[in-house]
Order: structure tokens, then C-alpha cells, then sequence
């Protein structure tokens, strides 16, 4: 008698010999719920100038849109905690998921090599993988398929390994028992809400307002920084890490172990007069093949400019 293939075990022994974290998985169907906070949110103008969050609205909250006849979402994690501090305390702060090779290309390879395994091990399969490159709301994904709850700062949180991990997926037309989801463990703290120097958290937590998130100003606002977050910024100057860093659960996080997150030997050594000088010829050195160079060299400047006399630095 010919014993049953499992499945989630399979893919789940692949993804981990590739790297990932976590692996979780879930029907695929239209998030209704999800679908009207989605529309509450877009409503109250939270999204900023990320004008792209109200486009492909439909897709975006179906995913039997994104792949025909969809029956599973794959939802994965992938460690970049780096416990490594820059070195000049006065310099511009870098957000940790910006330290290595950009995280696109990096997870995109690896999920490629998952996608083919299941092919080669159950046939003929079609589906997409994504790493925030497409309308999926991969946080919401995680969140169902059981990768963590979604915390008050509105990341996911793991219990067993805090919340500094990218998030990819993969839409099958292939049928898998779906994982069990977690219950919020966020309790009555309120650390993150109380940290955010911009108040980008609502008081009761889990909405965010982008407009006035850190990292939203550093990285997705393509104007200038408005006035009112001058003295505000904490010396960030690419993403910002704060509602991360008081975490509790992040006392759990541990060092990963992703050869191409490590950052460039000249980045963290990088002082706060490196940063105001930089150049074309440091900046294609140092920051050109991380996530910096989405908001290539002038973003850079723009950034630090802005935060040079940071009195709350």
C-alpha cells in the first residue's frame, strides 16, 4: 500500500533547507474582512503618496485574481535580525533590514527553488511567488496561515523569534491542509505606541498611519520631508526601527545566518561626517546593492540633510 505524500511536511523540510524561518499555510480566498479595514484605511488617507496601495484593490485582497483557480497561500519568513550597531553613535541611522543585499533578490532566488520543488514533486503546478513585489497582503497572509499575529505596530510578531523577518508567498493552484493561526499576545503593553517619536500608532495600536511614519518620510515620500517632523526623526535616516526595537517579543530574535545580509565592511564603520559628504563613488561602493537604492543617492542626502541638527538624535 502506497503511503500518502504529506504535503505541508515536504515543503515545509524544503523551506527550511533553503533558509526560511517559518512556512505557513492557508486556503486561498477573498479576505472580506480584512477587505473593508483595508478600504477604512486607504479612506483616511494613512497610505500618504503610496498612491499604488489603491490600485488592483480586487487582486489585491483575492488571490484566486493573482493565479487561476488558487486553492493554497504559502506564506514564509525570513530572518535578517543583525544585532550589529554602527559604530559612530552620532551618525544617520540605517534600518536593519537595509544592512545587506537587497532582501528582493535575495528571498525572490530562494523562492524560486521552492516553487520548483513542488513542481518536481507533485506535478503539474501553477502559482506565483512574490516577495512585496505585488498586491498581496502578505502580513495578513502570515498572519492566518499562523506565521505570528499581527502586533499593535501592525508587524507580525513570532513568539519564538520577534518580528525582524521578510515576509514572501506563494498562490498554488495545488490543494494543502491549511496551518492553524495564533492568538494575539500583545496583552495590555503599549511600548511600541508610546516609543513612535512621530505618533504614526493609534493609541489602541494596531492602525498605522504611514503618512507619518519614519520610514515612509525616508524612504516612500518622494518630496520633501514636511516641517513638522524636524527634530522627530531620532537620526534615522533610511527606514526606522524603533517600534521594533522595544518590542519584549524581540528579546527572542536571533542572529540569521543569510550570507548576503551581511552589510558592506564599510557601512556600519561609516561616520556622521562619511554620511554628510557621501558621494556618488561611496554610495555605489557601500549602499548601491542593498535596499538603499531605492531611494538612490539624492534620497540619501534629502534624508540626512534633514536630520543633520536633529536635537532628539
Amino acid at each position: 500500500m502506497q503511503v500518502p505524500i504529506d504535503k505541508t511536511e515536504l515543503i515545509s523540510q524544503k523551506a527550511s533547507e533553503l533558509g526560511f524561518s517559518s512556512i505557513g499555510f492557508a486556503k486561498a480566498r477573498r479576505l472580506d474582512k480584512e477587505a473593508k479595514e483595508l478600504e477604512q484605511w486607504l479612506s483616511k488617507g494613512y497610505h500618504g503618496k503610496m498612491s499604488y496601495m489603491e490600485n488592483h484593490f480586487d487582486m489585491r485582497v483575492d488571490p484566486t485574481l493573482l493565479v487561476d483557480g488558487a486553492k493554497t497561500v504559502i506564506s514564509l519568513s525570513y530572518n535578517y535580525y543583525n544585532p550589529e550597531m554602527q559604530s559612530d553613535p552620532e551618525s544617520p541611522k540605517v534600518s536593519m533590514y537595509a544592512y545587506g543585499r537587497d532582501y528582493h533578490k535575495v528571498v525572490r532566488k530562494k523562492l524560486k527553488h521552492l516553487f520548483q520543488f513542488i513542481t518536481d514533486s507533485f506535478g503539474d503546478v501553477q502559482g506565483r511567488a512574490f516577495v512585496d513585489s505585488a498586491p498581496v497582503m502578505e502580513r495578513d497572509w502570515a498572519s492566518i496561515s499562523g506565521l505570528g499575529w499581527v502586533g499593535k505596530h501592525t508587524l507580525l510578531i513570532h513568539p519564538k523569534q520577534g518580528s525582524y523577518f521578510f515576509l514572501a508567498e506563494i498562490i498554488l493552484d495545488l490543494e494543502i491542509e491549511p496551518t492553524e493561526s495564533m492568538r494575539d499576545h500583545c496583552g495590555t503593553c503599549t511600548r511600541c505606541i508610546d516609543a513612535c517619536p512621530t505618533d504614526a500608532i493609534s493609541q489602541e495600536g494596531y492602525v498605522l498611519d504611514a503618512s507619518r511614519c519614519i520610514s515612509y518620510l525616508t524612504i516612500e515620500l518622494r518630496d520633501a520631508i514636511p516641517a513638522e517632523f524636524k527634530d522627530k526623526m531620532e537620526g534615522w535616516a533610511y527606514g526606522c526601527d524603533i517600534c521594533q526595537d522595544v518590542c519584549p517579543w524581540n528579546r527572542f530574535s536571533k542572529r540569521h545566518n543569510e550570507a548576503d545580509f551581511e552589510p558592506h565592511p564599510d557601512l556600519l564603520s561609516m561616520t556622521k561626517k562619511d554620511w554628510e559628504e557621501i558621494d556618488v563613488e561611496v554610495f555605489d561602493k557601500v549602499l548601491a546593492q542593498t535596499p538603499m537604492s531605492r531611494v538612490k543617492l539624492e534620497g540619501i542626502r534629502r534624508n540626512v540633510a534633514f536630520i543633520k541638527n536633529d536635537t532628539r538624535s
